[in-house]
C-alpha cells in the first residue's frame, strides 16, 4: 500500500517537474525571440565597417588565373556578433512581415494601389516624403512598403511615427552594411577601382578577370542600388504575403520623392483611363522632372509616350503582367553593364521586352524630385529649400488640383530609340550571379 502511494507521489512529482520544465523552455524561447526584436536592438546602430582584423595572413592564388603569382592575402575581416545578429533579425523581419496600422488581427486586404519606397540613409528627405504622404487624400487606403538597405534608428523612428496608412518594413538582406568586409560589400581582397587588368591579374585580387566596359572594377556603393531595386521588385511581387493575390498596381518610389495631395485621386483616374482607352500602355508614371509653374489647362491632361528612363522613372507603376515580362529578361537585366536600374530597364525596352514600353503620364506632375544630393551629386543637401519650392508650386496651383476628369492629350507614335549609353560599374560576374538568384531567395 505504501509502495503504491509512493509510486503515485513520484508520478505526480514527475508530471509537475515536466510541466514546469516545458513552461520554462517555452518562456525562454519566447524571451530569446523577443530579445532579438526588442527596442534596444531595434534602436541600436550597426557599426560602420563592422569587424576586426584576423590574426593570420595566408598565401592565396586567384582561382580564375592559375598563372598569377602567389601573393600574400589581405587580412580578412571577421564579422562581429552584432552584424550577425542584424543579419538574423533582417531575415526574421522579412519572414514575419508585420503590418502596422491595420486591424487588431493584423490582416488587411490591399485595394487599387501599393506604394514601395526604396530607402537608404537620407532621413531628412524621407521626412519630407512622409509629410507629403500625410497630406495626400485617400492615403489611408494605400499600403506603403518601405524597403531598406541601411539600418538606422532615426529612420526606424520616422516610420514608427506613420499613423495614417498601413505600413510594412522589409530589409534588403545583402546590403553593404550587413556585409561590410565581404561580397556584396567591399572585400579587402577586391581589385582597386582604377587598377589595370594586367596589374590586377599579377596582384591576384579576387575579381581581376571582371572589370567593367570602361576597365574599372566594382564599387559596392554603386552596385548596391541596382541589387536592391531588383531584389525589391521580386520580393514585393512574390514574397509579400498580403500581396499574393493582388491584382492592382505597385508604384515604386525613392526616399527623396515628394507627392502631390491629389496623386492618389489622379492615379485612380489614370488607371481607369488606361483600361478603357489605352490597354496597350505598359506602365504608368506620376510625372516627369519638368514641372510647369502653372497647372492651368494641363491639370486634367495625360500623355501616352514612349517610356524613357531619364524622364519617367519617378513614380513608376507596374502591373503583375508587366512584372512577369520583366522576369523573362532576368539574364539581360543582371548582366547589362550599367549600375543604374532605370538605364538597365531602358536597355530592356529595346533589346529584350516584346515591344517599346508605352507610358501614361500626367502633363502636370503629381510627383517631384526633392533630392539634390546623394550618390550622383556632391552638393550639400538642401532638403528644406527643395521642399519649400515644391510646396510653393503646389499652393499656387490648388485650384487646378483634383480634376473631375482626365483626357489623353498626346497620342503615342512609334519612336526611333537606340540603346542607351552604358555607364559601366556592373561588370563583375559575382553581381550577375547574385542578381539572378533573387527569385530563389527570400
Amino acid at each position: 500500500m505504501r509502495f503504491r502511494i509512493y509510486k503515485r507521489k513520484v508520478l505526480i512529482l514527475t508530471l509537475v517537474v515536466a510541466a514546469c520544465g516545458f513552461v520554462l523552455w517555452s518562456s525562454n524561447g519566447r524571451q530569446r525571440k523577443n530579445e532579438a526584436l526588442a527596442p534596444p536592438l531595434l534602436d541600436a546602430e550597426l557599426p560602420r565597417g563592422a569587424g576586426h582584423l584576423a590574426m593570420s595572413v595566408g598565401i592565396r592564388r586567384v582561382s580564375n588565373e592559375s598563372a598569377a603569382p602567389p601573393v600574400p592575402a589581405a587580412p580578412r575581416l571577421e564579422v562581429d556578433n552584432l552584424t550577425l545578429r542584424y543579419r538574423s533579425l533582417v531575415y526574421q523581419l522579412n519572414f514575419d512581415q508585420t503590418l502596422k496600422n491595420v486591424g487588431n488581427d493584423g490582416t488587411w486586404t490591399p485595394g487599387e494601389l501599393v506604394l514601395v519606397v526604396q530607402v537608404h540613409n537620407r532621413p531628412e528627405y524621407l521626412r519630407l516624403l512622409l509629410d507629403s504622404l500625410r497630406k495626400a487624400q485617400g492615403i489611408d487606403e494605400v499600403l506603403v512598403i518601405f524597403s531598406h538597405d541601411y539600418w538606422s534608428s532615426e529612420i526606424n523612428h520616422l516610420i514608427a511615427g506613420v499613423d495614417f496608412c498601413p505600413v510594412l518594413q522589409v530589409f534588403f538582406p545583402f546590403s553593404i552594411q550587413l556585409y561590410p568586409s565581404e561580397f556584396p560589400g567591399s572585400d579587402p581582397r577586391d581589385c582597386p577601382r582604377d587598377l589595370k587588368k594586367n596589374a590586377a591579374l599579377k596582384l591576384g585580387c579576387i575579381n581581376a578577370e571582371y572589370p567593367d566596359s570602361f576597365g574599372h572594377y566594382r564599387e559596392a556603393k554603386f552596385s548596391q542600388t541596382k541589387h536592391h531595386w531588383w531584389w525589391k521588385l521580386h520580393f514585393v511581387w512574390e514574397r509579400v504575403k498580403v500581396l499574393q493575390d493582388y491584382a492592382g498596381l505597385i508604384v515604386f518610389l525613392e526616399e527623396d520623392h515628394y507627392l502631390a495631395p491629389d496623386f492618389y485621386h489622379v492615379f485612380k483616374m489614370m488607371w481607369k483611363l488606361k483600361q478603357q482607352e489605352c490597354p496597350g500602355c505598359d506602365v504608368l508614371s506620376l510625372g516627369t522632372y519638368t514641372a510647369s509653374r502653372s497647372f492651368h489647362g494641363i491639370a486634367d491632361k495625360v500623355d501616352v509616350k514612349t517610356w524613357k528612363s531619364t524622364e519617367h522613372n519617378m513614380g513608376l507603376a507596374l502591373t503583375r503582367d508587366t512584372y512577369q515580362k520583366l522576369i523573362a529578361c532576368t539574364d539581360t537585366f543582371c548582366t547589362y553593364d550599367d549600375y543604374n536600374w532605370d538605364w538597365t530597364l531602358q536597355y530592356l525596352t529595346v533589346s529584350c521586352l516584346p515591344k517599346f514600353w508605352k507610358v501614361l503620364v500626367p502633363q502636370a506632375p503629381r510627383i517631384f524630385h526633392a533630392g539634390d544630393c546623394g550618390m550622383h551629386h556632391k552638393k550639400t543637401c538642401r532638403p528644406s529649400t527643395q521642399s519649400a519650392q515644391i510646396e510653393s508650386l503646389l499652393n499656387n496651383n490648388k485650384q487646378y488640383m483634383f480634376p473631375k476628369t482626365l483626357v489623353i492629350s498626346e497620342k503615342f507614335t512609334t519612336p526611333a530609340i537606340s540603346p542607351p549609353r552604358k555607364n559601366g560599374g556592373w561588370g563583375d560576374i559575382r553581381d550577375h550571379e547574385l542578381c539572378k538568384s533573387y527569385r530563389r531567395l527570400q
